[in-house]
């Protein structure tokens, strides 16, 4: 005879199907969870246990070093190398033992029956249900523990991270990291007044941030208007490095999905708007739409533009790793690695020589990504520079940003990071102009 299916087993099942394709096959959470396209064993559930399988996944990989450490101590022997899906049941488990709302007998249980229905793991099963029964009785002692010796971050980008930034910063970026992050956003104009009505704050970057929101932002005043936009406070930073952009001619590299664009429009340039895939192209379009802006829209490969210098003002924010982002794409740290990081940076460096042979003398390029790996900013800046004489850097001053001057390097770069200003992304940004003789 059948037995009936335990409730929220399906949910599960997801989270340590997605988890698997995550760290295995490097597959990216944003795509799995997507409401249109994403994974089936996602997509076949209801809101409910959506909402919860992204809780889990979010929960797991922020603090999946940690789980580990924490497994590796209960263990007597490692596990075999063929029980890795083990692994991630065990994971998925914790995660709700340890950072979620839910019964500790109810993650415990689930877990198991995941075990016994799966081959490679049934003789486990025992094991499985002891482990997480011994975490639950010593979860606060042992997690506090565990918190304390092992960095939020895997072995090489903690590695990276401490090269550049120290141990102590390193750590800093790492906790900030656990925590999601706040709802900024960038209004058309009058922050303050902005910030009043909607119960927040005004950022040194201008951005408006609300610190406790948890609803839905498309109900909140202003939203039908086009009053303003949600932009993390660090991602609008770099079109604010042109000033006034009145009558110039000013192009958005990689434009999707149109935050910088609306920027841009915003400080009065004439904005063209150039993005590659077609589907970005429609969401940019549709959210100048609603915030009442209009820009010339041109899709196409960066590199296949002419080099005729026809723009006064070019902003590349470039495709890179995305490491700044870690507090919403947890995923980042585990699908990709140091060798993805180098291939990206490569990338980046062509497109910003092609970039800078579209615009004209005199004119001013903002180079920005959201990494936080100097191989994909500073160091790729330097050699950009020392192979192009016609480029000079022009230093952003710290006095031009009060409050933010902690994220002004010696140089005259911005380089943020997740423990400034109460959280916000990294992002690195340096300005560029082409010489006239």
């Amino acid at each position: 005879m059948t037995h009936p299916e335990k409730p929220g087993l399906q949910a599960r099942m997801a989270a340590v199907k997605l988890l698997a394709a995550a760290i295995e096959q490097k597959t990216s959470l944003d795509g799995m969870l997507d409401e249109e396209h994403g994974n089936p064993a996602y997509s076949a559930l209801n809101a409910a246990d959506r909402a919860l399988v992204r809780a889990i996944l979010n929960s797991c990989l922020r603090q999946l070093t940690r789980i580990n450490a924490i497994f590796d101590r209960f263990l007597d022997k490692p596990l075999p190398d063929g029980a890795r899906n083990l692994r991630h049941i065990l994971a998925v488990a914790a995660a709700q033992i340890l950072f979620l709302d839910v019964p500790d007998h109810s993650a415990v249980d689930l877990a198991v029956e995941q075990a016994r229905r799966d081959p490679r793991s049934a003789r486990f099963a025992n094991l499985v249900n002891a482990l997480l029964r011994r975490l639950g009785r010593e979860k606060d002692t042992v997690l506090a523990e565990v918190s304390a010796a092992v960095p939020v971050f895997p072995g090489w980008f903690q590695s990276r991270l401490e090269s550049v930034y120290g141990p102590a910063a390193a750590k800093a970026i790492g906790e900030a990291c656990l925590t999601p992050a706040p709802v900024d956003l960038t209004v058309k104009s009058d922050p303050a007044a902005w910030a009043e009505k909607l119960g927040g704050a005004v950022l040194p970057t201008g951005s408006v941030r609300l610190a406790e929101f948890q609803g839905s932002v498309t109900e909140l005043a202003g939203f039908p208007e086009g009053e303003w936009w949600v932009q993390d406070a660090a991602a609008a930073i770099p079109a604010r490095l042109f000033g006034n952009l009145k009558g110039r001619q000013v192009a958005d590299l990689c434009a999707a999905p149109g935050g910088k664009t609306a920027q841009l429009v915003l400080l009065g340039g004439n904005v063209t708007a150039v993005e590659q895939s077609a589907n970005r192209m429609k969401r940019l379009k549709s959210n100048l739409i609603r915030l009442g802006m209009d820009a010339h829209y041109l899709q196409s490969k960066l590199e296949d533009l002419p080099s005729d210098g026809q723009y006064d003002a070019i902003l590349l924010d470039a495709p890179c790793s995305s490491t700044g982002t870690i507090r919403r794409h947890p995923d980042v740290f585990w699908t990709k690695d140091e060798t993805d990081i180098r291939k990206l940076a490569a990338l980046q460096a062509r497109l910003l020589r092609h970039a800078f042979s579209m615009l004209m003398p005199g004119g001013t390029l903002v180079f920005s990504n959201c990494s936080l790996d100097p191989i994909e900013g500073e160091d790729l800046v330097e050699a950009f520079l020392a192979e192009t004489p016609e480029a000079d850097r022009k230093p952003v001053r710290a006095e031009d940003w009060p409050g933010l001057e902690d994220a002004i390097d010696a140089r005259g770069d911005v380089r943020t990071t997740p423990a400034m200003l109460g959280g916000m992304d990294g992002f690195y940004a340096t300005v560029l102009t082409r010489r006239t003789t």
